[in-house]
């Protein structure tokens, strides 16, 4: 017998089987799917058996595998075949594809080695009536309350032994037992509550559920507080009725707290969690209950996609328009797409849930490619808050460049009445760069093209792209000159202010820098539900999802931020922003308002915004897609060329510049090749080629053949990227 292997090196050199014989020892044990160790270039490594072969000819001596490293097989049968899927959609090697779908314990890597954790247990090893008349009988006070503790509760958990252990595992009337500890526990912080669907949450269960055998595509249009979650939850009881599983993906580990509250409070311990905030051995954990068929609902961020449940009866992805669902490193797989092969695999429906659909969503619920449901009001009492919209550059001429006088007043009046407020400022750091005011000098990465950003807690100049940091400069080393001044505005400055301005009041922040330590997020988000800080400030990660009922107002600070980015989706994506940080203030019955401060109140996302109109952004925005050629009428793929040599860089990006014009049908649109945005990061010089299409015979066969060529090139790194959420 002999195996096709595919080995733990990432390398697109090696991408391809390679065989190997199976030892007559191994015969009746090896499996597809499994990890084995193998001899390879010298060095023992751990690969995937991908194909098992009764024959194979071969004019050379075929190594033995070296050794069995699972009982069982780590992949399955579908999921072999999303790698492969993955493999060929996104031109990763086979291997990448496998490792991005496994926790690190169970990638093929042969320096792994995470433990699982077992604790010690006190359990009776006499009959219940014999251990009661020893406690009747024995006059040692510490012996009766232990025992009796182990009758009602059946087990005790124990650190170490003591005298009164080690006694009564003398006299035999308990014994110790080892049984494996999962090391992440789930808070639920929200009691459960029976939620009375109305009438249009109910027509969308209903539609769902009497379609759960087909394979459809579901796009819930919802406004902000409309009540989507309690719509994906009473899905999921209909699912898990039928002895079927769920999965559940949220975009920001920020949500996840909060959304795994209620499904807990609803689902128990059916529950298993997969996300970046895990540590490497919970991830383990949590991903070993789920093969184990110990939970039914799986909750997390993008990779939870890959969760090998078994019987799936329904895939529910909210907020579906965010970018994050979309991995911008190899392999660059969409979730989205991931999650609707497993649906076609399994039969099932597909849930995409938002109150601002991508517009390559809504479009193909217009094509009927999705069905489109639709929620139109908020839940319960609740009302859509009323929005104004400040004109900053008349502030600006009473010397407001921060708060606006209404957004001064409208804190205080909120505060005074004993309510909530949440303020947005898509930037973090203190201020966005330094400057000398005597040369113009600025403190920019030696490594990136790209200004320091001043982090005032740590006093440090950061780099933002390559994580490069340095104290922060008092003297200007171009002139010397002591007059240096920081310019722009930060979430850490914005606290600042904020802290000077209402000192009686308990403020906290959200941002990268504040949910860097394992919790915050849930802390965070706990200790706010809970009214112990009375204005949580944060970036785009407060802005989806979170339910607060006591926030009546919410500001956003500078919402042309996002529209600045050159990217042709910073007016969807301002949109969005606006709308869905919005969606925070009144959703509990109390009226909501929401401040938008900005110094370009014509451009038309924030007017849309202020209106809650998305059909009328929608419709705008088409327009401009339309006429410039960009999704969804065409598709895209961005074609990246990274050189540590400027030159070498320049010419290879022309190269195949050139070579795709050569093959690509004369209706495809080459931009480029051109100097990205960021052109030098971490001293990699990098250069792109956009390609716009509708439909090319020719496209991927191109693209992969620039692929292999590049394979061996080690001085020139090539990134292909279909349907890239940055240009």
């Amino acid at each position: 017998m002999y195996a096709n292997v595919i080995v733990e090196i990432s390398a697109k050199a090696v991408d391809k089987y390679f065989v190997y014989k199976v030892p007559d020892k191994f015969v009746n044990n090896i499996k597809v799917g499994m990890r084995i160790l193998v001899e390879f270039n010298n060095q023992l490594l751990e690969g995937f058996v991908m194909e098992l072969l009764d024959e194979y000819q071969a004019d050379f001596d075929i190594k033995e595998i070296y050794d069995l490293v699972d009982l069982e097989p780590i992949l399955n049968k579908e999921m072999i075949l999303l790698g492969k899927f993955i493999n060929k959609a996104t031109l990763c090697s086979l291997i990448t594809a496998y490792q991005a779908m496994l926790p690190k314990a169970l990638k093929a890597s042969h320096d792994t080695n995470i433990k699982i954790k077992m604790a010690r247990f006190l359990v009776l090893n006499k009959s219940v009536k014999e251990v009661s008349d020893y406690i009747e009988n024995t006059k040692y006070i510490k012996q009766q309350q232990l025992l009796e503790k182990i009758i009602i509760e059946d087990k005790v958990k124990i650190s170490s032994l003591n005298s009164t252990i080690n006694t009564l595992l003398k006299h035999g009337l308990v014994k110790i037992i080892e049984e494996e500890e999962p090391r992440y526990q789930v808070d639920s912080f929200t009691s459960k509550k029976e939620v009375k669907l109305n009438s249009q949450q109910e027509s969308v269960v209903n539609e769902i559920v009497s379609n759960f055998s087909k394979n459809i595509t579901y796009l819930l249009y919802g406004v902000t507080g409309s009540g989507k979650t309690e719509v994906y939850i009473e899905v999921i009881k209909q699912v898990l009725q039928l002895g079927k599983t769920a999965i559940v993906l949220v975009p920001e580990i920020s949500l996840t707290p909060q959304i795994v509250s209620r499904f807990v409070s609803q689902f128990g311990d059916e529950i298993a969690i997969l996300h970046s905030g895990l540590s490497d051995a919970e991830r383990y954990d949590e991903y070993r209950k789920i093969v184990r068929r110990q939970v039914k609902i799986v909750i997390g961020a993008r990779s939870a996609v890959f969760a090998p449940l078994h019987n799936l009866g329904i895939i529910v992805i909210d907020e579906e328009h965010t970018s994050s669902y979309k991995q911008d490193s190899s392999p660059r797989y969409d979730a989205r797409e991931i999650a609707k092969k497993r649906c076609a695999y399994h039969n099932c429906p597909l849930l995409l849930g938002s109150a601002t659909p991508s517009l390559e969503s809504f479009a193909r619920a217009g094509n009927n490619v999705y069905k489109l449901l639709t929620l139109t009001k908020r839940a319960g009492l609740a009302m859509l808050p009323k929005i104004h919209i400040v004109d900053m550059k008349e502030e600006v001429k009473k010397h407001n460049f921060i708060f606006s006088d209404l957004l001064k007043n409208k804190i205080l009046e909120k505060l005074k009445a004993n309510e909530q407020v949440i303020l947005l400022l898509n930037r973090r750091g203190y201020s966005s760069m330094l400057t000398c005011q005597a040369c113009g000098y600025v403190s920019k990465c030696p490594r990136c093209d790209i200004s320091l950003t001043y982090h005032k807690t740590s006093n440090s100049l950061r780099c933002h792209y390559c994580g490069y940091k340095v104290n922060k400069i008092n003297v200007c080393p171009n002139c010397g000159s002591r007059d240096l001044k920081d310019y722009g505005l930060g979430t850490q400055k914005l606290e600042e202010e904020l802290h000077n301005m209402y000192p009686s009041y308990n403020i906290v922040r959200m941002d990268t820098d504040t949910t860097y330590k394992k919790g915050s997020h849930a802390k965070i988000t706990k200790d706010f539900l809970e009214h112990k800080y009375d204005i949580l400030l944060g970036t785009q990660m407060i802005a989806k999802g979170l339910d607060f009922p006591l926030v009546t107002l919410v500001g956003v600070i500078n919402a042309d931020m996002s529209l600045n980015i050159a990217d042709f989706r910073s007016s969807e994506r301002t949109f969005q922003l606006l709308s869905q940080v919005s969606g925070r203030a009144g959703r509990a019955g109390c009226p909501g308002e929401v401040i938008i401060q900005t110094y370009n109140e014509d451009h038309y996302s924030i007017k849309y915004a202020s209106h809650h109109d998305y059909i009328g952004f929608y419709n705008e925005e088409m327009k401009i897609r339309k006429t410039l050629k960009y999704p969804p009428y065409y598709f895209l793929v961005l074609v990246k060329i990274s050189c540590k040599d400027y030159e070498l860089g320049f010419k290879h990006a022309y190269k195949i510049g050139n070579y795709l014009r050569k093959c690509l049908d004369k209706d495809t649109i080459i931009l480029g090749p051109t100097m990205a945005n960021v052109f030098r990061i971490n001293n990699i010089y990098n250069y792109q080629c956009i390609i716009k299409y509708r439909k090319d015979d020719n496209l991927f066969n191109s693209l992969k053949s620039i692929d292999e060529h590049y394979k061996k090139e080690s001085k020139v790194d090539i990134i292909i990227d279909f349907e890239p959420t940055k240009l």
